[in-house]
């Protein structure tokens, strides 16, 4: 498991989910442990290594 840092969408304040390398693929929905807003989180590894990761609001 490797913990990624990023900006919660809503209330910018800085926190952070373990992610799974060996998971190729992943979208995940997990509330902001701040302010509780649902985060839509995208993430992409190749052979281990993150390629992307992009964490969005979902718009109500």
């Amino acid at each position: 498991m490797e913990e990624q840092f990023f900006q919660c969408p809503y209330c910018w304040e800085e926190i952070s989910i373990l992610t799974d390398p060996s998971v190729t693929e992943q979208i995940l929905v997990e509330d902001c442990e701040v302010c509780c807003n649902p985060i839509e989180i995208t993430i992409v590894f190749d052979q281990g290594t993150l390629v992307s990761f992009e964490s969005k609001d979902l718009g109500q």
